[in-house]
């Protein structure tokens, strides 16, 4: 995973939600760096991802090179 990187692949997880590990694995599987943001530890990081969700408090949402995902559907 990349830290700190502006352009940086994010996935905002919390740890109870399958879909957020199921999003993550999807990562790993195809070789793309990401940072996570567990939303459980990072509190302060939630206006963030309701930003990101237009106030849906949903997890994950992923941000892939500048497009925002809300939830995960599987691999492509």
């Amino acid at each position: 995973m990349t830290q700190g990187n502006q352009s940086a692949n994010l996935i905002y997880t919390h740890p109870d939600c399958a879909f957020s590990a199921a999003a993550k694995m999807d990562f790993r599987q195809r070789k793309v760096d990401y940072v996570e943001i567990d939303v459980s530890i990072e509190t302060d990081k939630i206006p963030d991802l309701l930003a990101l969700s237009k106030g849906e408090r949903i997890t994950p949402v992923v941000v892939e090179n500048g497009v925002v995902s809300l939830g995960f559907k599987g691999g492509s």
